[in-house]
């Protein structure tokens, strides 16, 4: 577990200190001799002699070597210095992926006969989980409208054992009541495990468990790791449910490759930095677009006209660079040749690196507690963006010409 620091420190400061134990990162003889830890490549972890051997699985816990599943300093380190960034956790386990967290989080606090609640404004994957999966083992999946706070209550019955929320939400970028959700659902019962995806704004941006979340869920692919090179989730718990989930997580079998976690230690040391540059520049774009003729609405959580918006004011400490804008009109053809013509924007999924993005998006596929387009509003067709660290009115320019290129196709 993490050592507390002699003083009280910022998130920021945490980013860069987190981890890096002297025992990680030096020798006997020298102590604290390099900054990062090394890479520790390992599948065998070798004993003394047969009493250490069989002492071995006695203790369960990072900071002890056992076997090469179970991690080394390297991965130790990354999940130490994750755990830093939630105040109030006690514990992270590594995934293989961002979907590998979800569903091995999951995995951890249902089973058959159980219910789940689901944003219904939840990552795609994660429904597919639910509906395909969970339900083959006997788990039932309600989804709830990502705006209904403490109404939550309304919807958990005997069975509902765990809560899954996401703010903002991936495509549609509600803000949940994430506080008033989990009192409401202990309020019930102190037994329902409150679990959040935290891909978006990230423990540094906003604490969830200290908000009230049991389980606080990233795909680190996205903006820990920050640089669009590898595949990594993580699950940061509280004393309580984190034994439940490394159990589950090495029953599994979830592995983390220990090169892929020295890459995302490197990049979370500069997440404060890479964060707030996101932040500025998408804010600055997502305003020059509320004001083209071709948006009809800018879904940015940091944007008045976002649902959500007053709980994004009160709980959020940033925003960062993934948000959505709905088109005014148009066809789905207008709508490719705008993404098309667009120069400094890959086309691909994922985001969070340092290089923009733009897909479509059609969030009325995976929607069914709440209607999209919402009522009473016409305009469904989107355009996702991850904003990168290019500069934003080099962008700006680039995304004037896409909508020049829409007018003229729709």
């Amino acid at each position: 577990m993490p050592k507390p620091p002699s003083s009280p420190q910022s998130p920021a400061t945490r980013l860069v200190t987190g981890g890096r134990r002297a025992e990680w990162t030096g020798t006997a003889e020298q102590p604290g001799a390099v900054v990062n830890p090394p890479v520790w490549r390992a599948s065998t972890h070798l004993y003394p002699d047969t009493a250490a051997l069989k002492s071995g699985p006695q203790t369960n816990e990072d900071g002890r070597f056992f076997y090469g599943r179970r991690g080394a300093p390297t991965q130790w380190a990354l999940a130490e210095a994750l755990t830093a960034l939630e105040p109030g956790a006690h514990g992270t386990m590594l995934y293989p992926s961002g979907v590998a967290a979800i569903t091995g989080a999951l995995l951890s606090v249902l089973s058959p006969g159980d219910v789940l609640l689901m944003t219904d404004s939840a990552y795609d994957p994660s429904r597919s989980f639910a509906d395909g999966l969970l339900k083959r083992f006997g788990i039932e999946t309600c989804y709830y409208d990502p705006l209904i706070g403490d109404g939550i209550s309304s919807l958990i019955c005997d069975r509902t054992r765990a809560i899954l929320m996401e703010s903002p939400g991936s495509l549609t970028f509600e803000v949940q009541d994430v506080s008033a959700i989990c009192a409401a659902a202990r309020a019930v019962s102190p037994d329902i495990a409150l679990l959040i995806d935290n891909t978006w704004a990230t423990g540094l941006f906003l604490p969830a468990i200290e908000l009230g979340a049991d389980m606080s869920i990233m795909a680190c692919t996205k903006y820990i790791v920050g640089h669009s090179d590898v595949m990594l989730g993580s699950v940061t718990a509280t004393d309580r449910w984190y034994p439940r989930l490394r159990q589950t997580a090495q029953g599994l079998g979830h592995v983390v490759s220990p090169d892929d976690a020295w890459l995302a230690l490197r990049g979370l040391r500069t997440l404060d930095v890479r964060l707030r540059q996101h932040q500025a520049s998408a804010l600055r774009i997502a305003r020059w677009l509320s004001e083209q003729p071709q948006v009809a609405r800018v879904l940015h959580p940091a944007l008045p006209s976002c649902p959500g918006h007053d709980i994004w004011q009160r709980d959020f400490k940033g925003s960062s660079g993934l948000f959505s804008f709905v088109l005014r009109g148009g066809t789905d053809a207008a709508r490719a040749a705008l993404i098309d013509t667009l120069e400094l924007f890959g086309i691909g999924y994922s985001w969070g690196g340092f290089e923009s993005l733009a897909i479509p998006v059609d969030p009325a596929r995976c929607r069914s507690a709440t209607p999209w387009p919402p009522a009473g509003d016409d305009n469904a067709l989107a355009v996702r963006l991850h904003i990168g660290l290019e500069d934003p009115d080099d962008l700006i320019a680039d995304l004037a010409k896409g909508l020049d290129a829409f007018t003229m196709a729709a």
